[in-house]
């Protein structure tokens, strides 16, 4: 069962410090690309803009175990497969809620999945799998660079940190 942003770890400890500190998002992001190489996205539930399944951690858990459940809790498929491809720990942003956080996140390319592509969830207005060439409306804005991340870590077997 998913947790509400309010019981999340980083929901409880925005709730104490206030939006005005910038705070540690410890995070990863599931990267699935089917047989025919067209992306999984998702349109999310709060800025529908569209992006690939991605999430805070919460205690206790690893980058991968983060990576398996926001793929689910946002597409209901569970990944059975992954690898790790790149890490990132230069990003600050500020949110459409005026919350700033400093970014340190595992993208993983997940090989493998079982379960059935759920349109809409909690976190997604609707998802699918779209061609690189054509993806859909008001995107991520990190889409292009994980997608060249990926990109450089299958040509050279590195992970790609940044």
């Amino acid at each position: 069962m998913a947790l509400t942003w309010a019981e999340s770890y980083l929901g409880r400890v925005r709730g104490t410090v206030g939006d005005i500190d910038t705070l540690l998002f410890v995070g990863a992001r599931g990267v699935i690309l089917d047989d025919q190489n067209r992306l999984l996205l998702i349109q999310r539930s709060d800025n529908h803009h569209w992006a690939m399944p991605a999430g805070a951690m919460e205690l206790g858990e690893s980058m991968e175990e983060c990576a398996i459940r926001e793929t689910w809790e946002e597409t209901g498929l569970t990944a059975t497969s992954l690898t790790p491809f790149a890490f990132y720990s230069n990003y600050t942003f500020t949110n459409g809620y005026g919350h700033t956080y400093q970014q340190i996140l595992m993208s993983f390319r997940i090989h493998t999945w079982e379960g059935e592509l759920l349109r809409q969830t909690e976190e997604s207005v609707d998802a699918g799998f779209f061609p690189l060439d054509a993806l859909p409306g008001r995107k991520s804005f990190i889409i292009e660079e994980t997608l060249a991340d990926l990109a450089e870590f299958e040509k050279t077997g590195r992970l790609v940190l940044k």
